[in-house]
């Protein structure tokens, strides 16, 4: 575990979603995965999707995965990004907006904004997407695959344009340090959400399309 935690840093940010701890030694990583009550083979199908921008898995590993611990593991990540990353940069924001005179509070706005539809979003996600794997919905129900995939690019859209009035928009004199490191932030959550978007497109959606017989 330790080795592929090393070949990619991004990757220690899915084991708090996997309850997995940290302090495994020298245990490979199906022995961590078999004591966290995790499939070996979903761990690996996500560390790919992390690692390899063109990955895409095939219709054999996505049959193979256990579609609730996945949606577990969405849920986790929801939580992270809400309670932890934006509430993390929204602070920084709040910083820098108190030193940017009346563009600061557009700033404002615009996070407030981004993250009422972040947070809508995932509510959205969980009330209806992910119990679509349960008996909770009727057989005919089907999938809006673009109207997901147009929800995560108005996300990932919307956090590019706070990135601009971060580092174009501010008069230059105003915390550049505090911007940089908001910036830097910002993307990697980005890049964060944006993986996470593909589980969600790639996996999530054609595993329960195989699951309902493609109904």
């Amino acid at each position: 575990m330790t080795e592929l935690l090393e070949a990619n840093p991004q990757l220690i940010l899915m084991l708090p979603r996997f309850d997995m701890k940290l302090g495994f030694g020298e245990k490979r990583v199906g022995e961590i995965c078999q004591t966290s009550g995790i499939p070996t083979q979903l761990f690996l199908l996500l560390c790919n999707v992390y690692t390899f921008d063109t990955y895409v898995p095939t219709d054999e590993e996505i049959a193979a995965i256990d579609g609730k611990i996945l949606i577990k593991y969405l849920i986790a990540s929801h939580d992270y990004y809400l309670n932890h990353r934006l509430k993390h940069i929204g602070k920084h924001i709040e910083k820098i907006a108190t030193e940017s005179g009346n563009i600061g509070e557009v700033l404002i706005n615009f996070f407030k904004e981004y993250s009422n539809e972040v947070e809508n979003h995932f509510k959205q996600e969980e009330s209806s997407l992910f119990p679509i794997l349960s008996e909770e919905l009727s057989g005919d129900y089907k999938f809006n695959l673009k109207e997901i995939e147009g929800s995560h690019d108005s996300i990932g859209d919307k956090l590019s344009d706070l990135t601009n009035i971060i580092i174009k928009y501010l008069p230059a004199e105003i915390m550049p340090n505090e911007r940089i490191g908001v910036w830097f932030d910002i993307c990697q959550l980005s890049k964060d959400l944006g993986k996470h978007a593909i589980i969600e497109e790639k996996i999530l959606v054609p595993y329960t399309e195989q699951k309902r017989g493609g109904k």
